[in-house]
């Protein structure tokens, strides 16, 4: 019974991290006409309304029902924030750069954890820490001349997605998954609605409607399915997964707009997802022990 919930959990972090590599394929081709904030306003509406349609019927009106109101609503605002700042590189940088440096949202947890939830962190996981963000300056390299500046909008979103993923542990049992769900897309929705009107461009071809669509559809999938995938299969068995957002979007990269990382690119990536993977197998020993 175990091991069929485990590869439930599995399946499900699959289908989600399948999903993320088209929904910024998506976005990067839509930033090439259209401003990032009818890109944002989109996303998040069509997230919210996917999430009326799949829990309104089942839920009913206890579906916006929360004790936590203040922390869900903050939840949802560093979603926005962290949204905001990678739609925004992904406009200038490469998927494969913009996925690989994301992934130093796990480090930041890391160090967050000790001052917001009173974790001990232990010197394997600080040197793991230390390691990883070794591996994002040698993709960034500030002082090189491939350095843009859009690399610090996927530090910075991967650092708001962090401060994320630390209320998403605090609200952790407090609220149902389905509540939690609805109301991650509920203020990028309502901000996002005030701000696209000022930056609204017609479609000028009905490709890019199912493209807007789709950025709602798959987001908002996407983060169903890793709910689902936590809610059926451990965090270390299912977290390390998570990395192969990087095959997704090296393909897509090379046979959508004719990228393909530099040797440095594919080092540092290296280096972010085994330090990745070890702070997520020490997290599970520690809390085993």
């Amino acid at each position: 019974m175990a091991a069929n919930n485990t590869a439930r959990g599995i399946a499900y972090m699959c289908l989600a991290v399948g999903l993320f590599p088209f929904l910024n394929a998506a976005v990067k081709v839509l930033g090439e006409t259209y401003a990032v904030q009818q890109v944002l306003w989109l996303r998040y509406l069509g997230h919210f309304v996917l999430m009326l349609v799949i829990f309104l019927p089942f839920h009913g009106a206890k579906l916006f029902k929360t004790q936590n109101l203040g922390a869900q609503l903050l939840r949802s605002l560093l979603l926005l924030g962290s949204t905001t700042c990678y739609f925004t590189a992904l406009n200038y940088l490469p998927l494969t750069t913009a996925a690989s440096i994301s992934f130093t949202s796990p480090f930041i947890v890391t160090a967050l954890s000790v001052p917001l939830l009173g974790e001990r962190v232990g010197p394997r996981r600080w040197t793991a820490v230390a390691i990883g963000f070794i591996g994002a300056l040698i993709i960034i390299r500030p002082a090189g001349a491939a350095f843009h500046g859009a690399e610090l909008f996927v530090v910075a979103s991967a650092t708001f997605y962090s401060f994320y993923q630390i209320m998403t542990r605090r609200l952790a049992g407090r609220d149902s998954p389905a509540t939690t769900i609805i109301y991650t897309a509920v203020f990028g929705a309502i901000l996002t609605s005030f701000v696209a009107p000022f930056h609204w461009q017609m479609p000028v071809v009905q490709t890019d409607w199912l493209l807007f669509a789709a950025t709602g559809v798959v987001g908002g999938l996407g983060h169903l399915f890793v709910v689902k995938a936590f809610q059926w299969a451990e965090v270390s068995v299912i977290s390390p997964f998570v990395y192969l957002q990087l095959v997704g979007a090296v393909i897509l990269g090379f046979f959508i707009f004719g990228e393909f990382p530099d040797m440095w690119t594919w080092i540092g990536s290296a280096i972010i997802v085994a330090c990745g993977a070890y702070i997520t197998y020490r997290e599970t020993v520690v809390a085993k022990a």
